[in-house]
């Protein structure tokens, strides 16, 4: 049997319980038999693929492929993931392009099937880079299937510190948590942002982002992010207002009514 993690509840309490056992619970979890084999046949078999027809071709790699990018529903779109990735990144007519997920884009690079003569998967390092995110993002999937909120805030907290770290301008930075839809979802609630906001045009949305950054935080850039203590209090606005969130919707009048005839016949 697989290891499931240990998540006793959700919301701020679950997140600093995950934080302090999160070394131990990714340690058991990666022991799994099953995501021993996926691993140590993606290690033997990766070097050997030269093309995107031959790694869509290839079920078990695919898998991993699409796992180490949180893209693991689209297993079945063969032809789709071909084109992707056959479409690489350089040109702006590329697929990944003109995707608002910019996940896509990420994947079709790391492969470079479409950008380069000679594919990343002959790099020597190769399998051990997708890998660690496979391992990664499959714990993030299990710990979500428990609290989703759980699995936002630590897929928030990773994307977040690679992207501040990044060499690119803000603009190009708040586009890409625009683009990232979990990254997004954390954003949103964790600043308040209504549910209609996505409908608006997307600079306002840029206008919208950043002045919320700046009066929370003291700062309108995505690079503040860099820092540990401005990320964790961005992963703690957004569960604690997912907390209220979640006892509004399990309230209603008819319940509270209820409530107060019960109390009152007793």
């Amino acid at each position: 049997m697989s290891f499931a993690p240990i998540l006793p509840f959700g919301g701020l309490a679950g997140w600093s319980f995950l934080q302090r056992t999160m070394e131990m619970q990714t340690r058991h979890f990666d022991a799994s038999p099953q995501r021993q084999r996926d691993e140590a046949y993606f290690r033997e078999r990766i070097g050997s693929i030269s093309t995107a027809e031959g790694l869509v071709d290839d079920r078990r790699l695919l898998r991993v492929a699409l796992g180490a990018f949180g893209l693991e529903g689209e297993i079945n779109n063969r032809y789709f993931i071909r084109k992707v990735l056959e479409d690489g990144t350089l040109k702006d007519q590329a697929l990944s392009n003109r995707l608002a997920d910019k996940q896509y884009r990420a994947f079709s690079a790391a492969f470079g099937f479409g950008d380069f003569s000679v594919p990343r998967t002959k790099l020597s390092d190769f399998a051990d880079t997708i890998l660690t995110d496979y391992r990664t993002r499959q714990f993030e999937q299990a710990v979500g299937a428990q609290h989703n909120d759980l699995r936002l805030s630590l897929n928030a907290e990773r994307e977040i510190e690679r992207l501040a770290a990044r060499d690119m301008g803000d603009e190009v930075m708040w586009f890409t948590v625009m683009g990232n839809p979990p990254l997004r979802q954390v954003f949103e609630r964790a600043f308040g942002l209504p549910s209609a906001f996505s409908g608006l045009d997307l600079d306002r949305q840029l206008t919208e982002f950043r002045d919320k950054a700046s009066r929370i935080f003291g700062e309108s850039t995505v690079a503040q992010f860099a820092d540990p203590e401005k990320r964790e209090k961005l992963l703690r606005n957004f569960l604690l207002r997912s907390e209220i969130q979640s006892m509004a919707a399990s309230y209603s009048p008819a319940a509270g009514a209820l409530q107060l005839l019960q109390s009152m016949a007793r």
